[in-house]
């Protein structure tokens, strides 16, 4: 065996990369990067896998899959972000990579880009559209407010509700910033609706703040919430000049939180102001038209003619039929009389024999044309009938047997057709009778045929 030229400690792969990875990583336990994304993929585990990279060198970048769920926006090629991580290294290919833990868009101008892509998409599935917004009740009995339990906001709602009109509400508290508070600020939306009594409406609300601080109102998650949400919701998030994506999706947007206190009650004061105004407007209408139909009673009642003076004329007309009726009475019996011994007169016997003879000499000269065609039609119907009589004479087979022939028959009676069909017990059967073959027997008596009855010609008539 060769004896070692020099003292180098000799490592194995494995070692060697072992001793980089704890280099790397105890030196690059947490870093900050920034960097353009560039050939970003999602693999079917769910991890992201993806390349930061600016003009002069490019990171190799893996999101394993618990904190991708967690990011609060969707990464895609170009977007600049800043990535929070720790460096390793991956001894199966020789090359290092950062390990995000949180990621975020660099700047405004990368916020402003991502919420305009998702405002496009969003918009394109019909989130946005106005046909979509529910009305705002006009009277809730119960409000519902999604916020954060601390802070002015939530003051600021219940101080104004009190003040304008006093109603239930109910406050689910959640997170309005950082890391989670998007699936809060969902969760409480679906939690109302899925309410056995939910409230007659919603309010989303937080107090003004930067474009990173209100971006969970931004978010996917809250604004398919909203979008699926039965209740009418009013957002209310940050000061007039802030828009988020939920203002586009609610169905009322509010300016200020207590906008949205505005916008959900109205004022109770001016209630009853309008209630007593419409009650004062409704006593002088009920008192005109009380008025009005006084007068109009009045007149009626002057155009009505005395009730006394009605009833004796109609008395008068009634005492004059009467007597009229006592007169006319008499008369129209006896006219009824008379015309009872007229019409007894017209029914004497000697009149109805007379009317039965004039009828039954009708009846006679009706019948005798009758009487001569029932004649014809029987005459013809006998010719017929003797015609058939002698068709079927001279269609009869034994009238040919007659002329001489005969009918050659086996023992069981079937006629036979050919000689190969000839048994040697036969017979022939003549016009008058049958005889074996071969041998002479008497003839069978013919019997005689009935004679057909003599048509008779009877008188329908």
């Amino acid at each position: 065996m060769n004896a070692p030229t020099h003292n180098i400690h000799e490592y194995s792969v494995s070692e060697i990369s072992g001793a980089l990875k704890r280099t790397v990583e105890d030196t690059f336990s947490y870093v900050r990067v920034r960097g353009e994304i560039s050939g970003f993929k999602r693999a079917a585990s769910g991890h992201l896998y993806l390349d930061l990279k600016d003009d002069k060198a490019c990171l190799n970048t893996v999101c394993w899959k618990g904190t991708a769920a967690k990011l609060p926006f969707k990464p895609e090629d170009g977007l600049e972000v800043i990535a929070t991580g720790k460096l390793t290294t991956y001894p199966g290919r020789s090359n290092y990579q950062l390990v995000i833990e949180r990621m975020e868009p660099a700047g405004v101008g990368a916020l402003m880009a991502l919420l305009e892509q998702r405002k496009k998409a969003l918009a394109a599935e019909g989130l946005f559209a106005p046909e979509r917004k529910k009305p705002i009740p006009f009277l809730p009995r119960t409000i519902g407010v999604v916020t954060s339990p601390t802070g002015a906001v939530i003051r600021d709602i219940l101080h104004r509700i009190e003040e304008r009109f006093p109603c239930h509400v109910l406050v689910w508290p959640v997170r309005v910033q950082g890391e989670g508070a998007a699936e809060e600020i969902a969760a409480a939306i679906r939690g109302f609706s899925a309410t056995t009594t939910p409230p007659e409406l919603l309010i989303v609300a937080r107090g003004g703040g930067s474009m990173e601080d209100l971006w969970c109102f931004n978010e996917e998650v809250v604004i398919r919430a909203v979008a699926e949400c039965p209740i009418p919701v009013i957002s209310a998030v940050g000061h007039e000049t802030d828009t988020t994506l939920i203002d586009y999706v609610s169905d009322k947007r509010a300016p200020t939180p207590t906008a949205a206190a505005e916008f959900a009650t109205p004022v109770r004061r001016d209630l009853l102001y309008t209630v007593q105004q419409h009650g004062l407007r409704l006593d002088q209408t009920m008192l005109r038209r009380l008025d009005y139909f006084r007068d109009r009673v009045m007149q009626l009642a002057r155009a009505i003619p005395n009730p006394q003076t009605s009833l004796a004329h109609m008395t008068q007309r009634l005492d004059d039929w009467s007597e009229r009726l006592a007169k006319a009475l008499p008369h129209r019996v006896a006219q009824q009389q008379e015309r009872v011994t007229q019409l007894t007169t017209r029914l004497a016997p000697r009149l109805i024999e007379q009317l039965l003879t004039r009828q039954r000499e009708r009846l006679d000269y009706a019948a005798k044309p009758l009487q001569a065609l029932a004649n014809r039609r029987v005459t013809d119907a006998t010719q017929r009938l003797r015609y058939a009589e002698g068709m079927f004479d001279s269609l009869n087979y034994k009238q040919v047997l007659k002329r001489g022939f005969a009918i050659v028959r086996d023992a069981q009676g079937r006629v036979i057709r050919s000689v190969s069909d000839a048994p040697a017990a036969a017979s022939l059967q003549f016009h008058d009778g049958d005889a074996p073959l071969g041998a002479t027997a008497a003839p069978k008596p013919k019997k005689p045929k009935p004679a057909a009855p003599p048509l008779q010609q009877e008188t329908l008539f």
